[in-house]
């Protein structure tokens, strides 16, 4: 990554005559997760030309890395149809934003702050939140992962961690388990697997937050927060105390999990913390044989749930046995089958959360400052 293309001021090195073609070409170019131009989206950094070679500088607020290419294959074929331009050199960088908090401290080394939750249990939350972190992981983000389901954690077996235990240097904070390049911490890495956390919701909502603020948590792009099922003490701690950014509703298509995801997204609305989406689990199953389609818990109950609370439908995920495999055995499907149609979801999942972010919260304008080689 250069730094010459991070902050908030862009470089416009080209005569006059030729920048406003060019920015309307790039502008033209509409972002499929932002639903801007790439001028407008604040995404243009640096525009040079050496001989009848454009430079081209842009950075994204969200972690789109896979995109990268067909970007800038798209952009290269545009802007080459211009009589000053023969070729095109484009570097990308990823800069996410600081989450602004005016109520609630920062997390020290972390950016952005988002929970992934469900109204009740057995919906496939915590496979969500483990693939979707490896996802934006894969994207270019550093990323880390929060069990905050304190009464069934999850973490440590999804990520093949059943063994870590942190340990303190410091003497005041905990070392974070690190696993496909995420960085994790559970209340499961300090339990036996025939201990059981029994405390009371305060107990449990004060053991979250310690996990949170005593944990040493590398740089983070985002931390993610697995939560625990439903809208109790946990989740009003949460919305209290931690700088959450956005919250994601996972759910399946079934009328009593539709019923709960409500509840949460409610539950969101109240304590004004962004709905980023709905992801829709258990959405369909294909018949490894035939390839027959079916739909064990109903059809739509994502899409209509976004509908009626105008949040994005983040994506909908098949319900298939390697996938639980994977979980069970430590390696999450997002590694263990990088190239797999539901790891690819689950990358499209994550360039929309990252996206969702930049459009929910004010982006700082670029100051712009335009040279003419004339």
């Amino acid at each position: 990554m250069s730094s010459a293309l991070l902050g908030n001021t862009v470089d416009f090195r080209l005569e006059a005559s030729l920048l406003g073609p060019v920015l309307a070409i790039l502008d033209a170019h509409i972002d499929p997760y932002l639903g801007q131009g790439l001028v407008t989206a604040n995404c243009v950094r640096k525009l040079a030309l050496d001989g009848k070679r454009l430079q081209l500088g842009l950075v994204y607020a969200y972690p789109c890395q896979s995109q990268y290419r067909d970007t800038v294959m798209t952009l290269t074929k545009a802007l080459a149809q211009l009589d000053a331009i023969d070729e095109v050199e484009c570097e990308i960088d990823f800069q996410p934003a600081q989450a602004q908090h005016s109520a609630v401290a920062p997390i020290a080394n972390v950016k952005q702050v988002v929970a992934v939750a469900s109204g009740k249990g057995g919906v496939g939350k915590s496979t969500t939140a483990v693939n979707l972190a490896l996802a934006m992981s894969q994207e270019g983000a550093k990323v880390g992962i929060l069990d905050a389901d304190i009464y069934g954690p999850s973490i440590p077996l999804m990520f093949g961690l059943t063994q870590f235990r942190p340990t303190s240097p410091d003497g005041k904070t905990m070392t974070a388990a690190e696993a496909y390049g995420v960085a994790a911490q559970s209340i499961g890495f300090m339990l036996t697997d025939d201990q059981a956390a029994v405390w009371r919701g305060p107990m449990a909502a004060g053991a979250l937050i310690q996990l949170l603020s005593e944990t040493a948590w590398p740089e983070l792009d985002y931390l993610f927060i697995d939560m625990p099922p439903g809208t109790g003490d946990i989740q009003l701690t949460l919305s209290q105390k931690v700088p959450v950014s956005g919250a994601v509703i996972v759910t399946t298509p079934q009328d009593i999990a539709l019923a709960d995801a409500q509840k949460g997204i409610t539950m969101f609305q109240k304590v004004n913390i962004p709905v980023l989406g709905i992801v829709e689990n258990m959405s369909y199953h294909i018949c490894p044989e035939c390839g027959h389609k079916d739909h064990p818990f109903g059809t739509h109950g994502g899409s209509k749930i976004a509908e009626r609370y105008q949040v994005p439908l983040l994506g909908s995920m098949p319900l298939q046995l390697d996938l639980r495999e994977s979980m069970d055995n430590g390696a999450p499907l997002v590694v263990a089958q990088p190239d797999s149609d539901v790891a690819g979801i689950y990358r499209e999942i994550a360039r929309k959360v990252g996206a969702q972010l930049v459009l929910q919260h004010n982006q700082p304008q670029v100051s712009i400052s335009v040279e003419d080689d004339e």
